[in-house]
């Protein structure tokens, strides 16, 4: 039996000047389960939201809450209706308490009853789960218990919807899991969740339905048991996956299995990564699969020599080389995207431009600068080559998208013409659309004499990227998978029993 439907939406349409936003869209959400409203960017998911808050008001259409007709006019109504919304980009003020946060432009009264506010914060903390105290400052708490405080102050609003617009995009995975408690809690209470995301497996383990929209339009809903990761991909962007598969059926070309590209023995770091062997041929995709913590990014950084080396040998095409330092990988046609792009690879307030000539102009020396004429031509070229969507290359690069900020830094390592290029994470936090582009182009790549290094936490993109998965689990290789051994079964038994598998 069906639960109680909250909130229905039909044939909702919405307009704005040269774009329709929406295109005849319904959408339903029932009480107590957890709702995954899915998209690439510009697939509607925002204007469908902004529509149901009163943000925007739709052109056409039907909206009913608890089968009563609604037409909100502002987010305020939205709320006094128990519709609470609480974005990816926290809105609270760190310098003020929990208990202040929770209750903040909730009362009119001029007097502050500071006792009776910090025990119904205390109540509503306990019944939820959050470890956190009314009194302690918000800026002392994590991001994950900030996005529960967020949740909690939108519960205490008699939440009967509750909307989390891409709530873990900044938590670890640890700081997920007890957001998803905390989700769940609700769900057993009866409240109506729209979780939107990027992190497909996140639906997956937390969502009970999934309603997929694409260019404004709705492309269907579906029970989330029912729909294999694949299929939702295939929803979200149309035809574009088989181009990715077309492109890894006939390709990468390995050239010459000879002289690896890059072979690495003993290699060790400061990071604490255990003594590894490590080679790509060229024309190669090759991967480093495991779990958070397992030593993807400790391994391939110690390729990189962006962690100090304590041990091991190099070899380029053969031929011994000492790599102790990045500028040393650098010169050597070694190019690394890092896993950590805001703290690692984009410099905030310099141009498009300026960060993607930053790896040559290093490589050059900063005592023989590109004249401003060259360094906008090398810019052009790149966001042109990559579908850069910037309004110049002048333009901040802190103003930019998350998938455009990772297409800047690929610029960045693609100018410098490396033989091996290590991707560390290059599709995390971006849209799905974005997330296809960057593996076709690693497939490309490849197909053109490259070799690459592809990380991902999402194991069916390394798989679906890849020709062969280096597993690890603790720090060290445990295995390696290849050909019909590469599903995300064997990986993860691989990882279960920590042994090898193939040799």
């Amino acid at each position: 039996m069906l639960s109680e439907t909250i909130l229905e939406m039909k044939d909702i349409s919405k307009s704005f000047p040269g774009v329709k936003a929406l295109d005849s869209v319904d959408f339903k959400l029932r009480k107590g389960e957890i709702h995954a409203l899915m998209g690439e960017n510009g697939a509607g998911k925002s204007t469908l939201i902004k529509v149901i808050t009163g943000v925007y008001e739709k052109d056409a259409g039907l909206i009913t809450l608890y089968g009563e007709p609604i037409n909100f006019k502002t987010p305020e109504e939205a709320q006094n209706k128990g519709i609470g919304t609480v974005y990816q980009e926290i809105t609270l003020c760190p310098n003020l308490t929990v208990a202040e946060n929770m209750f903040i432009g909730r009362s009119h009264s001029p007097v502050i009853k500071w006792r009776q506010m910090n025990e119904k914060a205390a109540q509503l903390l306990d019944s939820l789960g959050i470890p956190a105290s009314p009194i302690q400052e918000l800026a002392s708490c994590s991001l994950a218990v900030q996005q529960m405080i967020a949740i909690a102050r939108a519960v205490d609003m008699d939440c009967k919807i509750l909307i989390l617009d891409e709530p873990t995009s900044s938590l670890d995975e640890d700081e997920v899991q007890k957001l998803f408690t905390l989700m769940r809690e609700l769900k057993e209470r009866g409240v109506g969740i729209i979780f939107i995301t990027h992190f497909l497996e996140q639906v997956y383990e937390i969502s009970d339905r999934i309603t997929v929209l694409r260019n404004g339009k709705l492309v269907g809903e579906y029970e989330t048991i029912s729909l294999p990761q694949i299929e939702l991909i295939s929803k979200m962007l149309g035809n574009v996956l088989e181009d990715i598969t077309t492109l890894k059926k006939h390709g990468p070309i390995v050239f010459d299995t000879s002289t690896p590209v890059f072979e690495g023995k003993g290699l060790s770091s400061t990071a604490g990564v255990r003594p590894f062997d490590f080679a790509i041929q060229k024309g190669e995709v090759n991967g480093f699969a495991g779990l958070l913590g397992s030593g993807r990014s400790e391994s391939v950084r110690a390729i990189f020599a962006a962690d100090k080396t304590t041990g091991g040998e190099v070899r380029m095409k053969g031929k011994r080389v000492k790599i102790k330092t990045p500028l040393h990988a650098m010169k050597q046609g070694i190019g690394y995207l890092p896993e950590d792009r805001k703290g690692d690879g984009i410099i905030e307030d310099l141009s498009v431009r300026d960060n993607i000539i930053l790896a040559l102009q290093v490589m050059k020396g900063f005592f023989k600068p590109f004249s401003k004429n060259q360094a906008q031509i090398f810019a052009d070229e790149y966001i042109g080559k990559l579908n850069i969507k910037t309004p110049t290359a002048n333009t901040p690069i802190k103003s930019l998208s998350g998938g455009n900020q990772q297409k800047v830094i690929l610029a960045r390592w693609l100018l410098t013409n490396p033989e091996y290029l290590i991707l560390d994470e290059p599709t995390r936090g971006i849209d799905v659309g974005t997330k296809v582009e960057i593996q076709k182009l690693v497939l490309n790549l490849a197909a053109s004499g490259m070799s690459l290094t592809f990380i991902s936490s999402e194991i069916d993109e390394m798989i679906r990227t890849c020709t062969r998965l280096i597993v690890m689990k603790d720090r060290e290789i445990v295995g390696e998978l290849r050909g019909s051994e590469l599903t995300e079964s064997d990986v993860m038994t691989v990882i279960a029993q920590g042994g090898r598998t193939h040799e």
